[in-house]
């Protein structure tokens, strides 16, 4: 198998992971979020959850992007967009990947062609022997 072509079937495999399994992700929080809940009930006041008690989380602070349009795995706060988010979620991943090796592909062949300039004292590619 090329490497194209198991890229090709990770990127697959990734986008029917985050758009299929994400809706029957729990909604309960995880370990982090549970642990810090711990001694706190969490009340719903005005469509917002609140903590009452003491607890580690009620010293925590929103994140900047937490009112962003892909905040909370949802699109725009609608839990039934749960997998499109996943997807575009997957995708994003992908295009920063792709950036990050095109970077450093040209910083390689770069550098490759700053090598041959020096060795040689052209530019130009050398012959190929035969």
């Amino acid at each position: 198998m090329s490497a194209n072509g198991f890229l090709f079937g990770f990127a697959a495999v990734a986008v029917l992971v985050a758009g299929l399994l994400s809706y029957v992700a729990s909604s309960r929080p995880d370990g982090l979020d549970a642990t810090t809940q711990r001694g706190c009930t969490v009340v719903e006041v005005d469509g917002t959850e609140e903590l009452h008690g003491e607890c580690i989380a009620q010293n925590a602070e929103s994140h900047a992007l937490a009112d962003s349009p892909l905040a909370d795995y949802t699109i725009g706060g609608d839990d039934r967009l749960t997998g499109i988010a996943g997807v575009l979620g997957v995708a994003a991943a992908f295009a920063a990947l792709f950036a990050v090796v095109r970077l450093v592909r040209a910083g390689r062949s770069e550098r490759q062609r700053a090598e041959r300039v020096s060795e040689t004292g052209s530019a130009s590619p050398e012959p190929e022997s035969t």
